[in-house]
C-alpha cells in the first residue's frame, strides 16, 4: 500500500507540473529560510556554553539609585573583585577585566597589532580556555608578564613551545615576559582577545583603579560549590553582597549602590538594563527571528494548503471512486498526507542545497562562522521533525476535506466549483488563509520600513558634534611620548584643520565617578558623572557647541585644574552662573570654564548623562582626534601617515573615520535591518507564488464563464477586474487586520531607543500600497491571459 501511495503521489506531482513547481519552490524557500535562522539561533544560544564551570560563573553588576531613578550597568570598581574574594566565603575565585583594545607588539623585525586587555590572577582558573604552555594559576600572577594566544605565539615565535618564557616588546616602551600560551579562543566565546596582562599592572598604571569612587572594569566571580558539588545558591549570595559597597561607599539619602549577580552564560543574550533591572538584549533578536522563521514557513504551508484545496475539485471524482470500491477515510487521509510529506521531503532536499549555497554569504552578513552540521544526528532529527510538522500542517486540511466528501454527491457532479466560490466553508477557509498570508507579509513590510527609518535616524541625527571629516588615531608606541611633537608637525601639513586627544573615543565614554562636589551641594546627595580627560582644542576639533565659557587653551595657565561640563551636568549641579564657580572631583578642586551643549557620547538606547571633562596634558594613552579640511581628506591622510611613520616607525599606522566608529554602536541593529529586508522580500515572494497559483486555477475554472461574457460583449478590462477584485479584497482585509498588530510590535521595538523616530500613518499606507501593487501585478498576468483568450476556443474546450 505504501508503494501505491508513493506511486499515486508522484504521478500527481508530474501531472500538475506548474502547481507542483509552485509548491516545491515555495516550501523550499520557506524551509531554507527557516534552516538558516535555525543555524543562527543555535549559534547565538550556544555562545559561552562551553565553560566547564559555567554553572558557577557570574558577572557582577551595579544598581544605582539617584535622582529618583534606578540605573544599572556592568561597570564596577577596580578593587571589587579582590575584596569580594577576600570577604565573601562563597566566592571561590574573582577577577576584574578591562575592555579589549588593539595593541602593538614587536620582536626583532616583526611588528604586529594584537587585541587584548588586563585581567585578574584568577581569570584562567574560572574560564575554560585550554592551555598549551604554562598553567592557569600562574599565567597572570606575575607583574610584567603576559599570556598570549596560539596565533600570537606562532606569528612571533613560530610555535607555543618556542614562545614560552621569551620576551616581547609592548608598545615599544616595555618588555613583557611570556608566562603562558593558551589556545585560540573559540568563535562561540563572547570574550575575544589575543593576550592578557596581569591586573596588578593595570592598577599600577591607573591610580584611579585603586579607589572606590571610580567605575570602569567588569567583575566576574565563581561561586564555591556545596559539599555535594552542586552550584551555590546564587540568590543567597546576591542577598549577601547587595549592600556590600556600603562598607566602602556609605549609603546616603540621594545615592544608593547595590550589587547584583547574573549567570555568566546568560549575559551574552541578556545584557540590557531597564529601570535598574535586566530587561532583554540580543535575546530579543533571537526571539524575533525565531518568529520570522515560523512566519515564513507558515506562509509557505499556507501556499500548499490553498493550492491543494483549490485543486480538490480535480480529485473529487477520484475520491468518490476510491470510496465506492471500499477505501476508508483513514486510507484517504494517509494518501493525501503522504503526498504532502513527499512534496515536503523534496522541498527539504532543495532547501538543504539552497542553504549550502547561501550559507557563506549569510555568515558574512551576520558576522558568524556558521556551518551546515550534516554530520550531527541532532541536525537530521530536527529536519525529520520539520518534515513531519510541515507535511502534516500543509496536508492536514486538504486530506480532511477531501476524505469527507460524499461519494454519491461527487459522482453525481453536485459539487460545482467556480474558483473562489467553491463551497462556502472551503472558500471561507481558503480566503482566510490568503488574509493570514498577506497579513504576515505586511507585518514584515512595515517592520522593514520602521527599522530602516530608525537606522537612518540614528545615522543622520545631529549628535552635538560634527562627525564629518573627523579621524581617530590610537595613541600607541612612541606617540605616547611624542604627542606634542606629532601635533606640531601635523599642524603644518595641508588639509589638517585642528588636532586634539581624549582618553577614549567620543562614542566610548564609559568611566563614571560619584565623588563630585560643588558649592551648596546637599552632603547626602551623590550623583554619578560620566567623565573623560582631553587635550587642548578638544571643543574646537569636535566642533562642539559651547553654551557658555571657553575651551581648554595653553594661553591659560590654570586650565590644568579647570573643568568643562555639559548641560545635563549643569542641571544636576544647579549653578545659575556656572563660569568661574568651584567644582571638586575627588581631591582635585578647580573652576568651571565652559558649559557644552549636550552631545551624544553613547548609543541612542541611552539618555545623555551628566559629563565632566578635565584637561590632561601628560596622558600617554587614548585617541588622537584630527579634523581635516572638507574635500581634502585623502591629502590629509597621506600627510598624517607620513608624519606618523617618521615619529612612530615601529608601530603600524592605523586610523578610523568617526562615522565608522559610530556605526559600531548599531552593528546588531544594522544586521537585523538587512535580515528583515531579505526575509520580508522572501515572504512577499512566497505569498505571491501562492497568489499566482490561485489566480491561474481561478482563471482555469472560470474559462467557460469568461468565454460567455466575452461573447456577450465584455471588455478585456472588465474581465481582468472581475478576476482581480476577489483577491484584492482579501489583500485589503489583510492590510486592515495587520496594521494594528504591526504598529504594536514595532512600537515595542522602538521603546529600546531613548531617541527614536515616530511610526507615522504613511508607513502603513506605503506598506498597503506595496502589497496591493504586488498582488495586482501577480494576478494581472493570469487575468489578462484569460481575458485575451479566444472565446470560441474557451467554449469549445468546455
Amino acid at each position: 500500500m505504501l508503494r501505491n501511495y508513493v506511486t499515486v503521489a508522484w504521478r500527481n506531482l508530474i501531472r500538475n507540473k506548474s502547481f507542483s513547481t509552485i509548491n516545491l519552490l515555495g516550501l523550499a524557500l520557506g524551509m531554507a529560510c527557516s534552516l538558516l535562522i535555525m543555524l543562527w539561533v543555535q549559534d547565538e544560544r550556544g555562545v559561552d556554553g562551553f565553560h566547564a564551570n559555567g554553572d558557577h560563573l557570574y558577572q557582577v553588576y551595579e544598581r544605582q539609585y539617584f535622582d529618583g531613578q534606578a540605573h544599572a550597568s556592568y561597570f564596577t570598581q577596580g578593587l571589587l573583585a579582590d575584596e569580594l574574594k577576600r570577604t565573601i566565603p562563597e566566592v571561590q575565585y574573582a577577577s576584574a577585566i578591562e575592555a579589549s583594545y588593539p595593541t602593538t607588539f614587536d620582536t626583532g623585525d616583526k611588528t604586529i597589532k594584537m587585541s587584548g586587555t588586563f585581567a585578574g590572577a584568577d581569570f584562567f582558573r574560572m574560564f575554560s580556555y585550554p592551555f598549551l604552555q604554562g598553567t592557569p594559576a600562574a599565567a597572570l600572577g606575575s607583574p610584567g608578564g603576559i599570556a598570549i594566544s596560539r596565533k600570537m605565539a606562532e606569528q612571533f615565535f613560530g610555535s607555543p613551545e618556542q614562545a614560552m618564557g621569551k620576551s616581547i616588546r609592548y608598545e615599544n616602551r616595555q618588555n613583557l615576559r611570556i608566562t603562558a600560551v593558551f589556545d585560540d579562543l573559540p568563535a562561540n566565546s563572547s570574550q575575544q582577545f589575543d593576550f592578557l596582562r596581569p591586573w596588578t599592572d593595570f592598577v599600577n598604571e591607573n591610580p584611579w583603579a585603586k579607589t572606590w569612587t571610580s567605575t570602569d572594569p567588569m567583575t566576574y566571580v565563581q561561586l564555591r560549590p556545596d559539599r555535594a558539588g552542586k552550584p551555590a545558591d546564587a540568590a543567597k549570595v546576591e542577598a549577601k553582597i547587595k549592600d556590600f559597597l556600603s562598607r566602602y561607599v556609605p549609603k546616603n539619602k540621594g545615592f544608593i549602590v547595590e550589587l547584583g549577580l547574573q549567570p555568566y552564560p546568560e549575559k551574552y543574550l541578556h545584557s540590557t538594563f531597564k529601570n535598574g533591572q535586566l530587561d532583554g538584549g540580543r535575546i530579543e533578536y533571537v526571539r524575533l527571528f525565531s518568529i520570522v522563521a515560523v512566519v515564513i514557513l507558515l506562509i509557505a504551508c499556507i501556499n500548499f494548503m490553498n493550492l491543494a484545496t483549490a485543486r480538490s475539485t480535480k480529485r473529487a471524482k477520484e475520491v468518490g471512486v476510491r470510496k465506492v470500491v471500499g477505501a476508508g477515510r483513514s486510507s484517504l487521509i494517509g494518501q493525501f498526507v503522504g503526498e504532502a510529506l513527499l512534496l515536503t521531503f523534496l522541498s527539504i532536499m532543495i532547501a538543504i542545497a539552497l542553504v549550502a549555497l547561501l550559507l557563506p554569504a549569510f555568515s558574512t552578513l551576520t558576522g558568524k562562522m556558521l556551518i551546515l552540521p550534516l554530520g550531527q544526528p541532532r541536525f537530521w532529527a530536527s529536519l525529520l521533525g520539520l518534515l513531519a510538522l510541515t507535511g502534516f500542517v500543509a496536508g492536514s486540511y486538504p486530506a480532511l476535506f477531501l476524505s469527507s466528501l460524499s461519494p454519491i454527491r461527487v459522482l453525481k457532479g453536485s459539487l460545482s466549483s467556480a474558483g473562489l466560490r467553491f463551497g462556502s466553508g472551503v472558500t471561507f477557509f481558503r480566503q482566510g488563509l490568503v488574509v493570514v498570508q498577506f497579513g504576515l507579509s505586511i507585518l514584515l513590510i512595515v517592520g522593514t520600513i520602521v527599522i530602516y527609518r530608525q537606522m537612518s535616524y540614528v545615522q543622520t541625527k545631529n549628535l552635538g558634534y560634527n562627525r564629518e571629516n573627523l579621524i581617530y588615531v590610537p595613541i600607541e608606541g612612541d606617540l605616547m611620548q611624542k604627542y606634542e611633537l606629532f601635533k606640531d608637525e601635523l599642524g603644518k601639513q595641508a588639509g589638517i584643520v585642528s588636532i586634539s586627544r581624549m582618553r577614549e573615543s567620543p562614542t566610548e565614554i564609559g568611566h563614571h565617578v560619584d565623588d563630585v562636589s560643588w558649592s551648596g551641594k546637599d552632603p547626602n546627595l551623590r550623583t554619578a558623572f560620566a567623565n573623560t580627560a582631553v587635550g587642548y582644542d578638544f571643543v574646537k576639533t569636535l566642533k562642539l557647541k559651547l553654551n557658555d565659557g571657553r575651551d581648554f587653551s595653553p594661553a591659560f595657565g590654570t586650565d590644568s585644574t579647570s573643568y568643562i561640563i555639559n548641560e545635563t551636568a549643569l542641571a544636576k549641579i544647579g549653578y545659575k552662573n556656572p563660569i568661574g564657580q568651584s567644582l571638586e572631583w575627588g581631591r582635585r578642586t578647580g573652576r568651571i570654564i565652559g558649559v557644552l551643549a549636550d552631545f551624544h557620547f553613547n548609543s541612542m538606547r541611552q539618555s545623555i548623562e551628566p559629563l565632566i571633562i578635565r584637561l590632561d596634558k601628560n596622558a600617554v594613552w587614548g585617541t588622537i582626534l584630527i579634523r581635516t579640511e572638507a574635500g581634502k581628506t585623502q591629502e590629509a591622510i597621506a600627510s598624517l601617515e607620513k608624519v606618523y611613520k617618521e615619529l612612530n616607525p615601529k608601530t603600524p599606522f592605523t586610523y578610523q573615520f568617526s562615522d565608522q566608529e559610530y556605526a559600531k554602536l548599531y552593528r546588531s541593529e544594522q544586521v537585523v535591518s538587512q535580515l528583515v529586508n531579505y526575509f520580508a522580500i522572501l515572504a512577499v515572494f512566497i505569498s505571491c507564488l501562492g497568489l499566482f497559483g490561485l489566480a491561474a486555477f481561478t482563471a482555469e475554472q472560470r474559462t467557460k464563464e469568461i468565454g460567455v461574457r466575452k461573447v456577450l460583449g465584455a471588455s478585456v478590462t472588465s474581465v481582468v477586474a472581475m478576476l482581480s477584485k476577489d483577491f484584492l479584497k482579501l489583500v485589503l482585509i489583510a492590510i486592515m487586520l495587520a496594521s494594528p498588530v504591526a504598529w504594536y510590535v514595532m512600537s515595542q521595538w522602538l521603546k529600546g531607543f531613548i531617541y527614536r523616530t515616530e511610526i507615522e500613518w504613511w508607513v502603513f499606507a506605503l506598506a498597503g500600497l506595496l502589497s496591493v501593487g504586488i498582488a495586482l501585478l501577480t494576478i494581472s498576468y493570469q487575468s489578462i491571459k484569460a481575458a485575451l483568450m479566444n472565446p470560441v476556443k474557451s467554449l469549445r474546450s468546455e
